[in-house]
């Protein structure tokens, strides 16, 4: 995983900002967050924060310490080269990066919300993708929250993604999840691969970790526009890439 991103570097951060699937994730994230009362005043972990689009969000949504963790050297580079200094002054927001693997992280917190959008699916193994959660759960007050957007299981070779931004090239069934090849389609595209895990998989690493809740809920999309209209994200909530986890500590 850290070797893939550092290669990615700013072909990932394009693809953060124009392909549809990044735009429905933003939409489902804010979705939840709002549906929780914002993150104003509040403590916040951003995991596989990437070059930090997600971490200056939840700033700008006025919490208090935000701290954004990738094991990418070079996306974490990225990050603290975007101008953050407005987003500070504004909102009085303290931002972070810290380069880290979510698998052994250690006490950064504690935080009362942790956001993580497609982490998971880059744990290598079971035993990663259990240390994860625990590394997540223990850096979380009592009755702090985390948010995951997560990969639907099932993609190849019976969906299409490559309207909304990813195309599934192979997948191979060995290991303890699938491992997916894959394409960000930028121009030229960029290759990545990830973990197909199951929802239950995911859930049964979170109870394992401590959390007492699991809750899922389906994507959400951004309204209609003159790129995307209500056909194209009818078609992409038929068959969404992602979902959103909820876990409560």
């Amino acid at each position: 995983m850290r070797k893939q991103y550092d290669t990615i570097g700013a072909r990932y951060a394009e693809s953060k900002t124009t392909a549809a699937f990044s735009a429905a994730d933003t939409c489902t994230l804010l979705g939840a967050l709002d549906a929780l009362g914002g993150v104003h005043g509040l403590d916040a972990l951003d995991l596989a924060c990437g070059y930090g689009y997600n971490t200056r969000l939840l700033a700008r949504g006025g919490a208090r310490r935000t701290v954004g963790v990738d094991i990418s050297e070079r996306m974490i580079a990225l990050a603290r080269e975007e101008p953050h200094e407005p987003v500070a002054a504004a909102t009085g927001a303290r931002i972070e990066y810290v380069v880290g693997d979510a698998a052994a992280m250690p006490q950064l917190g504690p935080f009362d919300l942790a956001t993580a959008v497609h982490l998971f699916n880059y744990a290598p193994d079971r035993s990663a993708l259990h240390a994860m959660f625990r590394s997540i759960r223990t850096n979380l007050r009592p009755g702090g929250r985390l948010l995951a957007i997560v990969p639907n299981p099932g993609a190849f070779p019976h969906q299409d993604w490559s309207p909304y931004g990813v195309r599934i090239l192979d997948r191979d069934p060995s290991g303890d999840a699938p491992l997916l090849r894959a394409q960000f389609l930028t121009d030229p595209p960029v290759p990545f691969e990830f973990r197909e895990w199951a929802h239950a998989d995911f859930a049964e690493a979170a109870v394992e970790a401590g959390f007492t809740t699991v809750a899922w809920q389906p994507a959400r999309t951004p309204p209609p526009d003159a790129d995307r209209d209500e056909a194209f994200w009818a078609a992409y909530r038929a068959r969404p890439i992602s979902s959103l986890m909820t876990c409560a500590a």
